[in-house]
Formats: C-alpha cells, structure tokens, sequence
C-alpha cells in the first residue's frame, strides 16, 4: 500500500459527505413538519376509514383500477359500513378531494413519492 496516507483519509472524508444529511438532521433534531391537507367540505366521510386510506389507498387503487380494467367492475362496496361507491379516481377520489394540488401533491411531496395515477388520469382542474 504505497498511498495508505492517501486512501484511508479518502475513504473517511468520503463517508463523512455521503452520511452528512443523516448527521445534520440528526443534530439539529427536529423531526419534518407533516402536511396541512385540505379536508373535503361537502364530504363526512371517506371511502374506507382514514386510517386506511393514509396507509393503504394505493392498494385501493390499484385493486380499482384492476377490477375496472379487467373485471369491468365499476362498483366498490365499502368494508367499514357496506356503502356503494364507484370505482373512480376522477369522479369519487376528486369528488370530495377537490384540490389534487391541496390534498395528494402535499403529503406525496412530504413522503418523497411520485404517484403515476396522473400519467393516465386528467386533473378536472388542470382542464378548466
């Protein structure tokens, strides 16, 4: 090992950079602020309890969009209390959620997620 003197401080210098952000937001210890979301105003309540929906609404989705797709299934029988409700993003999701921008883009901004919900699906208001 002709560069010893040379490699081992490389390597913890590199270490040290590549673990900074975890040591800076452990030193300064304050936690993310979560999302202020905008809650539905013509909606008591959601779909399935909330709950649910924060951890587990994209596994709905991707079952509505299954039985959609391949069962032409349209309508989803709640598991909380029974309700009927349609197999939409657009017209059951949006329909209360008015705001993508207020509600989904928010708390997926937050957990650093990129849905593909939209490569497909139309905002109503992005077409006004």
């Amino acid at each position: 090992m002709h560069d010893a003197n040379k490699i081992i401080p490389g390597i913890v210098l590199f270490l040290l950079v590549i673990s900074f952000p975890i040591w800076y937001n452990v030193a300064s210890g304050q936690d993310a602020a979560p999302p202020i979301l905008e809650k539905p105003v013509n909606a008591t309540k959601c779909v399935e309890d909330v709950e649910y929906m924060r951890v587990s609404h994209m596994q709905l989705l991707d079952s509505w969009r299954n039985e959609v797709v391949r069962n032409g299934n349209r309508i989803y029988v709640s598991n909380t209390d029974g309700t009927h409700h349609e197999m939409s993003l657009t017209k059951t999701c949006l329909g209360c959620h008015e705001s993508r921008e207020k509600f989904c883009t928010r708390c997926h901004d937050y957990m650093a997620v990129q849905p593909y919900c939209w490569e497909c699906h139309v905002d109503p208001t992005e077409i006004q």
